[in-house]
């Protein structure tokens, strides 16, 4: 019996197979579009600093930080999953710190979560640390009084959980229409994308990288009054990141290509 030589495997992400289409995560650009419910705090400066590898700094102004509830739906170049509600739609909350890398001002994420499972695996690929979660969020509505309006007075509220357990909860009351952006929702991300090495002899990939992202879209932006809590018995590294002071609120709509990542520092022996 004369036995061919087997197909290559093919695929951006596992799984492999013979024609590349078996991949859990398919390849970038990853296109975004959702609603955000996103709180300003303040966390305590040394505790933030301490989640920033070398290279990255806490700016011009440490203790910066946001926490972020959003409903996204996204799609990839192959359309694939446009048609797919149970595919292309999950729910996030993270956590954002303000920092500086290469001289200008970015954002860190130590700690995210996410519903589903493609968004956590797109995450690691990425450096952004997902884990799987439960997260839920207030989304308006235009009628009726089920549900918040995007008007003054409008209340939305965002929990998020883990192995059954409480990790934060939000809430925005609106107050004002218009307004810039948050800061920290408009600035690149800085990760690290590490990969621990699996062959005793192997080294693990380490490399600090920026994200890229174009067509960037705001929509109306409301501003409020914000609450937010982080549950008392978190895990001590999480726990340091609680607020010691909560700032605004926003409730928004956004939108983005994110179309790939680059190294930062190039050619310098700097590593996440």
């Amino acid at each position: 019996m004369h036995l061919t030589e087997p197909p290559e495997l093919r695929g951006y992400s596992l799984p492999l197979s013979p024609s590349g289409r078996a991949a859990m995560v398919s390849p970038p650009p990853w296109y975004f579009s959702g609603d955000v419910i996103m709180v300003e705090y303040r966390a305590d400066p040394e505790a933030a600093a301490a989640f920033f590898p070398p290279g990255v700094d806490p700016g011009p102004d440490p203790g910066a930080a946001a926490a972020v509830f959003a409903h996204w739906h996204w799609r990839s170049e192959t359309e694939k999953e446009a048609d797919d509600p149970a595919r292309n739609q999950f729910n996030e909350f993270l956590i954002l710190l303000g920092c500086s890398a290469e001289g200008r001002p970015m954002a860190r994420c130590p700690y995210a979560w996410v519903d589903e499972a493609i968004p956590m695996a797109r995450g690691w690929i990425q450096g952004m640390p997902k884990q799987f979660g439960a997260v839920h969020l207030t989304h308006p509505k235009p009628i009726g009084r089920t549900g918040p309006h995007l008007a003054e007075g409008g209340v939305f509220r965002g929990v998020a959980s883990q192995y059954g357990a409480r990790i934060a909860k939000a809430s925005v009351t609106l107050t004002v229409r218009g307004g810039d952006p948050p800061l920290l929702h408009t600035v690149p991300l800085v990760h690290t994308r590490h990969f621990p090495a699996w062959a005793p002899a192997d080294e693990p990939v380490s490399q600090l990288v920026a994200s890229e992202v174009k067509d960037v879209e705001f929509g109306e932006i409301w501003e409020g009054e914000a609450s937010l809590h982080f549950a008392d018995d978190l895990p001590d590294d999480l726990a340091t990141l609680a607020p010691l002071q909560v700032g605004s609120g926003f409730v928004f709509s956004y939108a983005e290509t994110l179309c790939h990542g680059r190294m930062l520092f190039a050619g310098e022996a700097v590593q996440g």
